[in-house]
């Protein structure tokens, strides 16, 4: 982080891969990135609180966004690093190819959405106060981002504060992530799948954009 009054230590978001993303991201994987019971899970979830029209941003998107079936949104726009894996997620309308880590603004307008969904990804944000802070300047006031997160990742691309917090630690980091911005209500943490050896364990933090 640039800020000289930053929370985060300057190492907090170095990866042991530092070579340009676009390189990693560019062999698509067409596959999910928690099991399939977490996958129906969250699904569930947002089939919940993601109800009617609406204009809803998948952030960090690849081969699936993990949206319930029989909801008809007004579009769901993806953005992610690798073409083919948008091109093959049925549950997109749009999609663009773009990458945060050089460039958190994101080529969309004010208000643009009615809510953003990032799912599995924001341990691999190497600027992810700026990012969070154009995720609230896209979304209408009153709107809320749903982040979603379990304990999988790429071990060279995720940050390293991600790498060695506990999972009620990663929680709280994106939750200081979002209160950095100044621009979100205090969030909420709630537990979809708990840890176990079964199944991948999932958590989902949401948070309002602000009046």
């Amino acid at each position: 982080m640039s800020k000289s009054n930053s929370p985060f230590h300057p190492s907090s978001f170095k990866r042991k891969d530092e070579s340009d993303d676009a390189l990693f991201y560019q062999l698509p994987r067409l596959l999910i990135h928690v099991d399939e019971h977490a996958s129906r899970a969250l699904a569930e979830y947002f089939g919940e609180l993601l109800t009617g029209d609406g204009n809803l941003l998948d952030l960090m998107s690849a081969y699936r966004s993990h949206l319930p079936a029989g909801i008809n949104y007004t579009s769901v726009t993806g953005l992610g690093m690798n073409e083919e894996e948008l091109s093959n997620n049925k549950e997109l309308t749009g999609h663009l190819v773009h990458d945060l880590n050089k460039s958190p603004k994101m080529p969309f307008e004010n208000g643009q959405f009615d809510a953003c969904i990032l799912s599995f990804s924001f341990q691999y944000l190497t600027k992810p106060v700026e990012v969070l802070a154009d995720v609230a300047r896209v979304l209408k006031p009153g709107c809320t981002c749903h982040i979603a997160y379990s304990n999988r990742l790429f071990p060279t691309k995720a940050v390293f504060l991600w790498q060695v917090a506990t999972d009620p630690q990663k929680g709280e980091y994106i939750s200081v992530c979002l209160g950095e911005t100044g621009l979100f209500d205090a969030p909420e943490t709630v537990q979809l799948v708990a840890p176990g050896e079964k199944y991948d364990p999932l958590y989902v933090l949401r948070a309002m954009r602000k009046e």
